[in-house]
């Protein structure tokens, strides 16, 4: 009954393309019973009912200020990723579960106050010895190492991939996937702490895998204009004439020019690619909304207010580790449900590491300000 059920999930793959990832491909870190859901579609359930997930909702995407409703989060983001990548994977005849569960986990690693916050823990994981940190490695360390209690999720390693190559600063002329073994996955990822360059060199095993990534750029560059001028750091016509023209004048736009050209251009290949005017556009357009909003966005006060933040915050918690301080939240709210393996095998740096990255803006913003009033009194 069961395997009839499955084969009836299964059917959509008859229509499948050529270069997709068929289920039947999937390898898990552990093998485990099947049930009647795909490998992919089994992946992002446990993606979406994670604890991770739910933090999204607090974890904000470009602005950090909260005073309107109607800028992008974390939350709205990956869905977006996910709608525009799975357009573009339908189109193509590819693997949706996959698609879907790379794109709605690939952003769960992203610290309080987004990037900036992401460089600041950078710096202090270096400063202790932890390597690099970058939020698209620490994706893959939630599902695979934190979530559930410390025990991982066991997704396949062809989602996980995805998550880790998912790079969506990087803009390229091809996007050419390359064929790994769960061991040179799990190489993939031990290396990603030795250097930023081994992250930025990191190609998908599946060509889902790539339309993710460069649906993470279609996601956010006219959204994040989009949101600019509602947050008035942009006029209208401030924008780039020459390149509206070609991209368009909306953000609706905008994305439908790039998926139809990707689409157009990757059709029957096993690479995705953009015609080389709409590439030049949309590179000439990220490097627009850098100086004009991505450098603008938070002030050199802002700046050096959050790095305080973020070392305040992490040093008294790691003085909490070291004294054993158990009547502290990294040990009522975060180490106290970790396995007895996570708590043993775990450096106090990276579970501060650990506990930071999974903190929400408001919880962090709230962490800080408990540290403040317990030093002044």
């Amino acid at each position: 009954m069961i395997e009839n059920i499955r084969e009836k999930m299964l059917v959509h793959e008859k229509e499948l393309g050529e270069y997709a990832t068929r289920d039947r491909e999937s390898i898990r870190l552990k093998e485990e019973i099947k049930d009647i859901r795909p490998e992919y579609y089994r992946d992002v359930d446990r993606i979406i009912w994670s604890k991770s997930y739910f933090r999204y909702m607090d974890k904000t995407q470009v602005f950090t200020i909260k005073d309107n409703d109607h800028i992008s989060r974390r939350m709205s983001h990956v869905q977006m990723v996910s709608k525009i990548a799975r357009t573009i994977g339908r189109a193509l005849s590819l693997n949706e579960d996959l698609i879907e569960a790379m794109a709605l986990g690939h952003d769960l690693g992203h610290v309080p106050f987004g990037h900036l916050g992401e460089t600041f823990l950078n710096e202090l994981s270096l400063k202790h010895n932890e390597g690099v940190f970058m939020h698209n490695v620490q994706s893959v360390r939630n599902l695979m190492n934190l979530e559930k209690n410390g025990k991982g999720l066991n997704l396949t390693i062809q989602t996980l991939d995805g998550i880790l190559c998912h790079n969506g600063e990087l803009i390229l002329d091809k996007y050419a996937p390359i064929e790994k073994t769960k061991e040179e996955f799990l190489e993939d990822y031990e290396n990603c702490y030795k250097s930023v360059e081994n992250i930025l060199s990191l190609r998908p095993m599946t060509l889902e895998g790539c339309v993710v990534r460069i649906s993470d750029v279609i996601s956010y560059i006219g959204k994040d204009i989009e949101d600019a001028i509602t947050m008035n750091i942009l006029k209208p016509e401030e924008l780039p004439e020459s390149i509206m023209k070609i991209l368009g004048e909306t953000n609706g736009d905008i994305v439908t020019t790039l998926v139809l050209d990707i689409i157009e251009n990757s059709t029957d290949k096993h690479y995705i690619t953009m015609s080389e005017k709409i590439m030049k556009a949309l590179n000439d357009l990220q490097k627009f909304n850098y100086e004009n909003i991505y450098y603008k966005v938070i002030t050199k006060e802002q700046k050096e207010k959050y790095k305080e933040m973020f070392n305040t915050v992490f040093e008294t918690n790691l003085k909490y580790l070291e004294n054993k301080n158990t009547e502290t939240s990294i040990y009522e709210v975060y180490l106290n449900n970790m396995t007895e393996e996570y708590k043993n095998n775990t450096t106090n740096e990276r579970i501060v590491i650990d506990y930071i990255a999974g903190m929400t803006d408001d919880y962090f913003t709230k962490e800080y300000s408990k540290i403040i009033d317990k030093n002044n009194n």
